[in-house]
């Protein structure tokens, strides 16, 4: 047993570190890598993991469960509240017409009426897991396809509940309760009370997060165990999938909700940095898992029936979503990317599918085909956003740009910026304010648009195509400033820039000293970290605030910068090693904290008096 583990865990493996290098060295993304590995080593194609092997797919799930209580964590009520509109809105318009168009052509199909609405129910999903992969590794979580596949993945999330309320009653009205294979403790009750047992089962994770689960992770927090920590975060989100699944729920539904509750805690970046190594891994088995799952023999037997199901559903979605991007304004190529990313049917009608075979609304059969429908779209959904991206957008993407200014940058100026969000834009205006021009380029036709209301002259192109850069004066030009956000796309076009235009000076946006790091070993000297100098301005008003003179607080406050950015390229060569990197960053923290002494010594920055007198003051209030 334990050598047949080992080899399956092997092979997994083995057919990740093959595939997904070589997807996404084609631009299609590890999702799609993480699918044809599965797909390779299935018992459909080389038979490497058998028919039984599917069952990592019960281990693999771990993965959505986790990537779940993420997104519930970073949930904060404020952040819902700024976009409700995209979540109530979108997300109720695309769930209502997709469900109701699916429903009446499976109606037409001779599907019975009960059985059409469940599964349309189901089939309305889109995976949460892909699309949120797809875009990050993209970079458009910041975009307007990005922002609206959020809203739309969430609405969708929080759905699951009323839609697992509501089939036990369409069971009951077809005249059967839970099938004999339920092992749910809610087995044989009345559907009306497995109903409530379900709306219950939410509200009791809801209270058990405020009341049970903070106040038990601040009695781990006390022992100071950083190991301890994390298994009490494993232990919420296994215990609380547990605890759902028993049930009935779905496991990566009570994650949610877990996540959701914990979102204002004072652990919550304790344990995002916690989960997030087991959540990536665990994916990526999943998505392997669902490669390996999918029946090709299924499709051998009935090809037509198959095929034409799945773009049936993924036409009927993209067309729906089309629609739903049109109503809230979205432009054309925003609106493919965000039709096209959430075509497909999600990882959760895995599990609708299967609690309405145990509740009898789906024969075996079409259980079966339901199955396979969706493990099919989700592969489909990797390469039609690879066509979309290289061969549609580029043909049409930019055709309402185009109406409203030329696409062709017909201007050159010493200075290229590369993203022009609230970083870029800053950067920008400063520049002009000191008569400076520079060329911007951005990649979300929705921000052109606005930037050019208010007049700016942006143009609309993807900074990492060569092409774009060239039309864009990178030849002559002396400094290219980068100010995407997303690092893994900084890199791209850094590479690209050092490739075709070496005489370029390139500075780089960085989120934070790890993304730093990653600039430096790339060979990029400027490197700007987006929140140090503001961190710093901060302190500097402290200081000012406690009695120093603003002229010595805003000295101390440079030679801070100064001494940090000395000590960045002084320990990014031990980044790796973490042992040497503890070691150096104390003593680096040691030597400016030193360094920042000696020059009070010789330039004293307070009035001691004046501090005395403000002591004195606040120690009698306080009495």
């Amino acid at each position: 047993m334990t050598e047949g583990f080992l080899f399956q865990a092997l092979i997994y493996l083995t057919a990740a570190i093959v595939c997904v290098p070589i997807a996404k060295r084609l631009g299609m993304g590890s999702v799609l890598g993480y699918l044809l590995a599965g797909i390779v080593i299935g018992p459909y194609a080389l038979g490497f993991i058998g028919r039984e092997g599917q069952d990592i797919m019960h281990f693999a799930e771990f993965g959505v469960v986790m990537m779940l209580f993420l997104i519930g964590l970073e949930l904060e009520p404020s952040h819902f509240w700024g976009m409700r509109h995209r979540i109530l809105g979108m997300g109720s318009a695309q769930i209502i017409v997709t469900s109701l168009v699916l429903c009446a052509g499976m109606m037409l199909l001779n599907f019975n009426w009960k059985t059409a609405l469940a599964s349309s129910l189901a089939l309305a999903m889109s995976s949460t897991a892909i699309v949120l992969q797809s875009m990050k590794e993209k970079g458009l979580g910041d975009t307007e396809a990005g922002k609206s596949s959020f809203a739309v993945l969430l609405f969708q999330d929080i759905a699951v509940i009323p839609i697992l309320a509501l089939l036990p009653l369409l069971a009951v009205s077809t005249g059967h309760g839970t099938g004999a294979q339920s092992k749910a403790i809610l087995e044989g009750l009345p559907g009306w009370l497995q109903t409530a047992a379900v709306l219950g089962a939410g509200g009791s994770v809801v209270l058990a997060g405020r009341f049970v689960i903070v106040p038990f992770l601040r009695i781990v927090a006390r022992t100071h165990l950083r190991e301890l920590l994390t298994a009490a975060a494993l232990l919420i989100v296994i215990a609380t999938a547990f605890l759902m699944q028993l049930v009935g729920l779905s496991p990566a539904l009570g994650a949610f909700l877990a996540g959701v509750v914990l979102a204002n805690s004072e652990f919550r970046h304790e344990l995002e940095s916690d989960i997030e190594p087991f959540k990536g891994l665990l994916l990526g088995l999943f998505f392997i898992a669902v490669g390996a799952s999918i029946n090709f023999k299924l499709l051998v037997d009935s090809p037509l029936q198959i095929i034409s199901l799945v773009f049936a559903v993924i036409a009927v979605k993209t067309i729906v979503l089309i629609g739903t991007g049109k109503l809230f304004k979205i432009t054309f190529d925003q609106n493919l990317i965000f039709a096209l990313g959430l075509s497909q049917v999600g990882e959760f009608a895995f599990v609708l599918f299967g609690f309405m075979h145990q509740l009898h609304i789906l024969p075996d059969h079409l259980t079966d085909i339901m199955m396979a429908v969706t493990a099919f779209s989700m592969t489909i959904t990797p390469p039609l956003l690879f066509i979309n991206e290289r061969f549609i957008l580029p043909r049409f993407g930019t055709l309402e740009a185009e109406l409203k200014e030329a696409d062709v940058i017909d201007v050159q100026h010493p200075v290229i910026i590369a993203g022009f969000g609230d970083f870029g834009s800053t950067i920008g205006r400063f520049l002009r304010a000191n008569g400076i021009a520079a060329t911007i380029l951005d990649n979300d036709s929705d921000r052109v648009d606005l930037l050019r209301k208010m007049g700016f002259k942006v143009f609309y192109g993807d900074a990492a195509r060569p092409d774009i850069l060239k039309s864009a004066g990178a030849d002559t030009a002396r400094v290219l400033i980068t100010a995407v956000a997303d690092p893994s796309t900084n890199c791209d076009l850094v590479e690209k820039i050092q490739k075709h235009y070496p005489h370029l000076t390139i500075m780089v946006r960085t989120k934070d000293r790890q993304d730093a790091y990653e600039m430096l070993d790339m060979g990029v000297k400027d490197v700007y970290r987006e929140s140090l100098d503001t961190s710093i301005r901060l302190g500097v008003d402290v200081l000012v605030k406690l009695g120093y003179r603003r002229y010595s607080a805003t000295r101390a406050g440079q030679n801070f910068l100064k001494y940090d950015e000395a000590a960045l390229l002084k320990l990014a060569p031990h980044r790796h090693d973490e042992k040497s990197y503890i070691y150096n960053a104390r003593e680096q923290i040691t030597l400016q904290e030193q360094l920042l002494a000696n020059d009070r010594a010789v330039n004293p920055t307070i009035n001691d008096h004046a501090w005395e007198s403000d002591l004195r003051k606040d120690q009698q209030g306080e009495g």
